[in-house]
């Protein structure tokens, strides 16, 4: 068997993490700043505590999963890429996260496999292989593999989520296509929201991207630092679509909740 350097291994504050050294956003941050992703986190901790049971798509190295399992009653991480995955169960035992459970495959809408472009200079940006062949997506010459392809609901058939985390690089509908009974019993949904991506990695637009979350009665959108309900949802997706206006994780709640910006 070949031996194989995984990475550098740092201690942050939010963990001790094994990092690719060929990672120039992640990596770098956690070298430079020790913290990647607190934005994310605080935003989270708004919506769980000690009994909350939490799904996180794009797990990545745990830079997110490893704090929130600190917090959390048990999270289950879903990451795609082989390499990266290596480094997530590293750093997951580094870490003693007692409470995580962690599969290597793409969460998709079937159970199959799919191909796989996996990024260097951002590893976090690899992703299921996208419809349009964007030149942006292969500008770092990735290696492009073929990875195991799961439906969540398959995976998971008995397990409830209090919330859901998605960061998948534009597979987020695949995603929840396959997990609508997940779905149905979660209380918190967040999601990045590209709409470029939602176009070009899954060939939808702003109503399908809404369509599994249609039971969801108040959108939070946090780079806009504002919230909305029901039938204003729609609108204010579509707006943020019309308008390539991203975000990197926009929150559907359950119930209607008003949230203050202060």
């Amino acid at each position: 068997m070949k031996q194989e350097v995984l990475g550098t291994v740092v201690e942050t504050k939010q963990g001790i993490f094994c990092v690719d050294p060929d990672d120039q956003f992640l990596t770098k941050a956690l070298l430079e700043h020790g913290a990647y992703g607190l934005n994310e986190i605080a935003n989270i901790n708004n919506f769980v505590g000690p009994s909350s049971r939490v799904l996180l798509l794009g797990s990545h190295i745990g830079s997110l999963l490893v704090p929130l399992s600190k917090i959390v009653e048990s999270i289950v991480g879903i990451e795609a890429n082989p390499d990266t995955y290596k480094r997530l169960r590293l750093n997951v035992l580094m870490n003693r996260c007692n409470n995580v459970r962690i599969f290597n495959m793409a969460a998709s809408d079937s159970s199959d496999s799919l191909q796989f472009v996996k990024n260097r200079a951002n590893s976090g940006a690899s992703k299921r292989m996208p419809l349009v062949k964007n030149p942006i997506y292969f500008q770092d010459n990735p290696e492009i593999v073929t990875v195991p392809a799961v439906r969540l609901d398959d995976l998971l058939p008995h397990e409830k989520f209090d919330l859901v985390f998605m960061d998948i690089e534009g597979s987020e509908l695949f995603a929840m296509r396959g997990m609508p009974r997940i779905l149905s019993q979660a209380k918190v949904v967040f999601a990045e929201f590209y709409p470029f991506m939602v176009r070009e990695v899954a060939g939808a637009d702003g109503d399908a991207f809404l369509q599994p979350l249609a039971e969801f009665n108040t959108l939070v959108v946090p780079s806009l630092r504002k919230s909305v309900h029901e039938d204003d949802i729609r609108a204010t997706l579509q707006a943020m679509f019309d308008k390539d206006q991203c975000d990197n994780g926009i929150i559907f709640v359950r119930d209607r909740v008003d949230i203050n910006f202060g």
